[in-house]
């Protein structure tokens, strides 16, 4: 298997709940640092919603591994960043048996 080709930097970002003052909670994303990172689109698909029609692209993003806790291991329910670009993870794997590099699962959400 070849090394990926890591030629774009996104943003790792996290969750977090913010207090709104009334009971409740917001969600707002904490920058984590930057990965570089190689993209990889599948078959994307069309949704209708209640509103809009979304597009829905599934892609692999291979980053660099990280140790298991680390800031900068990604993992399900944070998500990437590039500009405006916003691509949720779903689910995270390493690419190889020797751990170097992992494959974040993930989908990026578009209105047309």
């Amino acid at each position: 298997m070849s090394a990926p080709q890591l030629n774009r930097a996104l943003v790792l970002e996290a969750p977090m709940k913010i207090a709104d003052g009334a009971g409740g909670y917001a969600r707002q994303w904490e920058p984590l640092g930057v990965l570089w990172a190689e993209l990889k689109a599948g078959a994307g698909r069309e949704k209708a919603e209640t509103a809009a029609t979304l597009s829905r692209v599934p892609y692999r993003i291979t980053v660099r591994a990280a140790p298991f806790g680390a800031p900068s291991r990604p993992v399900a329910g944070q998500r990437l960043r590039d500009g405006a670009r916003i691509f949720n993870i779903h689910a995270v794997a390493e690419r190889d048996t020797g751990g170097a590099y992992l494959t974040c699962h993930a989908e990026e959400e578009v209105s047309p």
